[in-house]
C-alpha cells in the first residue's frame, strides 16, 4: 500500500473573471523513501496540488471540487479539521516556496523553528530549544546557539532557507513537500540544500514531493518525475526514462530548455507562446496552441493520460498514435 495516493485531484479558484481550474484530475501515488519530482512551468498547478492535500487552500475563492488523498489510509481532503491538523506539521511537512516571506520577520528563528514540537510533541520549551539547536547544526548553520536568538532579517536567503528546511524536519516527518527549495539561491548553496534533503531523506526514510520547473535538479534528485501543463499531467515515468525517450511535445521542449544542453554558441531555445488562460482553455489539447505537432485532431479532442509502457503514461494523441 503507498504512502500517499492521489486520485482525480480537482481544485478550483472561483474569481470575477470566471473559474480557474488549476488542477483538473490529477492522479499520482508515492511510496515510502520515494521522491517524486512535479515539474512544469509557472502556474502549471504543482504548488496548488500540493496545497491542496495540505489544507491550505484560501477558501473562498479556492475550492476542492474532488478527488481523494489517501495517506497512510486517511483521506486528507475529507477528514475534520482537528485531524488534519495533526497530520499536518508533524506526519507531513512542507517546505515553502520563498523563505524571505515564509518567516515572521517580528518573531526569534528559534522561537518559529520549534513551535511544531510544542504543538505536535507537548515537550518543554527547554527540551524543544534543544532540539532546535541539533536540527540548525544539522542543516548547517554555524553557533546555533547564538542564531536561535536572531531574527529572521539577520540571515542571508541560503541560510533562511536552511532554517525552513529545519523547520519541516524537526519533527521527522514521513513525508517532505518541498515547494521549490532552491529558487533565487546561487548555484552553490542549492548544491549543498538539495545533497542536506538527499542526506535527510536516507537518514529518516522519508518520501519526498519535490516540486520545480527545473529538470536538471530532478535528474539528480527524484525517482519518478510529473510533468504538468494546464492543471493536469501530461506524462510520467521514472527520471532515467523521462531523459532518455521523452514523448510528450511538452516535455521534450523543457528538455530542450535547459541551457546546458543548448549548442555552444547558439541561442538558447524557448518554447513559443505562453500558458493558456485556465478561466477560458482552449479547445482539445491544452498545449496544441504552442506545439510544433499540433494537428487539427490535437485542437478538437482533449488528450487522456494513457500507459503506453510498463510505467510510462504520457497524454498526446499523436505520440499515442505512434505519429511522432
Amino acid at each position: 500500500m503507498p504512502l500517499l495516493a492521489v486520485t482525480d485531484l480537482r481544485t478550483s479558484f472561483h474569481t470575477r473573471h470566471g473559474v480557474v481550474r488549476a488542477v483538473d484530475g490529477v492522479s499520482f501515488s508515492l511510496e515510502r523513501g520515494e521522491t517524486l519530482g512535479l515539474v512544469g512551468e509557472s502556474g502549471s498547478g504543482k504548488s496548488v496540488t500540493c496545497l491542496s492535500l495540505m489544507g491550505l487552500i484560501p477558501q473562498p475563492p479556492g475550492r476542492l471540487e474532488g478527488g481523494t488523498a489517501l495517506f497512510d489510509g486517511t483521506d486528507l481532503l475529507h477528514c475534520p479539521p482537528k485531524e488534519l491538523r495533526a497530520i499536518r506539521g508533524r506526519r507531513i511537512s512542507m517546505i515553502f516556496q520563498d523563505p524571505m516571506t515564509s518567516l515572521n520577520p517580528y518573531l526569534r528563528i528559534g522561537d518559529q523553528l520549534i513551535e511544531p514540537l510544542l504543538i505536535h510533541e507537548k515537550i518543554s520549551r527547554k527540551d524543544a530549544l534543544a532540539r532546535g539547536q541539533t536540527m540548525l547544526e544539522a542543516v548547517g548553520i554555524a553557533e546555533p546557539a547564538r542564531r536561535m536568538r536572531q531574527h529572521p532579517h539577520e540571515f542571508s536567503g541560503g541560510m533562511r532557507q536552511r532554517v525552513m528546511i529545519a523547520m519541516a524536519l524537526i519533527t521527522r516527518p514521513e513525508l517532505l513537500i518541498a515547494d521549490e527549495p532552491t529558487t533565487a539561491l546561487d548555484v552553490t548553496v542549492q548544491a549543498q540544500i538539495l545533497e542536506l534533503i538527499k542526506r535527510l531523506q536516507r537518514e529518516l526514510h522519508m518520501a519526498v514531493i519535490f516540486i520545480t520547473h527545473d529538470l536538471a535538479v530532478v535528474a539528480g534528485l527524484c525517482d519518478r518525475v510529473q510533468v504538468m501543463y494546464a492543471g493536469r499531467i501530461v506524462e510520467t515515468t521514472d527520471t532515467r526514462t523521462l531523459f532518455r525517450t521523452p514523448l510528450h511535445p511538452y516535455t521534450r521542449a523543457l528538455q530542450r530548455s535547459i541551457p546546458a544542453l543548448q549548442p555552444k554558441g547558439g541561442g538558447l531555445f524557448t518554447i513559443p507562446g505562453l500558458p493558456p488562460d485556465l478561466t477560458h482553455p482552449p479547445p482539445g489539447c491544452a498545449f496544441a496552441p504552442r506545439c510544433g505537432f499540433a494537428t487539427d485532431r490535437c485542437r478538437a479532442e482533449t488528450p487522456v493520460l494513457r500507459e503506453v509502457a510498463p510505467g510510462h503514461a504520457h497524454a498526446c494523441l499523436r505520440a499515442q498514435a505512434g505519429e511522432i
